[in-house]
């Protein structure tokens, strides 16, 4: 067991989190029709990408140690990570987890409806509204709000395996 454990958890709580928003931003704004300053402009549906970290560290390859005693360096023949304590025991700290990639807006065109008394409708009457499906928003916001859930309880219930290993 180790305190990265946490570090997965918390990196997995906040891009649950930024989803979270995202979808909630996605919600609020399904019948926007302008742009933040007035101007006419339909809102994009955006789409969360998560990337994780240790493919990230992975693909960096083999890195030297600097003279700052508490950087670590990635061994591509353990999979590890090693700390420059000075010891010869090797450290293999797995560093796992995840970010967020890119909050990206979809290509998807969006819907047009008919509504000749919508303020913005066009000449012929119809009205162009955000691709934005309000079912699927709430399925992926109980879907992220599950996965913030679960890494919360990971992140408990190593606390309390941590608490009990103290108290022997």
């Amino acid at each position: 067991m180790s305190l990265n454990t946490f570090d997965i958890a918390a990196s997995g709580m906040t891009a649950q989190r930024i989803k979270m928003d995202t979808v909630a931003s996605n919600i609020a704004n399904v019948n926007t029709t302008r742009n933040p300053d007035g101007s006419k402009g339909v809102y994009v549906k955006k789409s969360v990408s998560f990337k994780a970290i240790y493919e990230d560290e992975l693909s960096r390859g083999a890195r030297n140690f600097s003279a700052n005693s508490t950087d670590a360096k990635f061994d591509p023949k353990t999979g590890g990570f090693t700390i420059n304590t000075g010891f010869a025991m090797n450290q293999g700290l797995i560093s796992n987890g995840v970010r967020v990639e890119s909050i990206h807006e979809s290509e998807h065109p969006t819907k047009m409806i008919y509504d000749p008394n919508h303020p913005d409708a066009d000449a012929e009457g119809y009205v162009e509204l955000p691709n934005i499906n309000v079912v699927e928003e709430m399925v992926d916001m109980v879907s992220a709000s599950k996965a913030y859930e679960a890494n919360s309880v990971v992140a408990e219930n190593v606390k309390s395996m941590i608490q009990s290993a103290m108290n022997i």
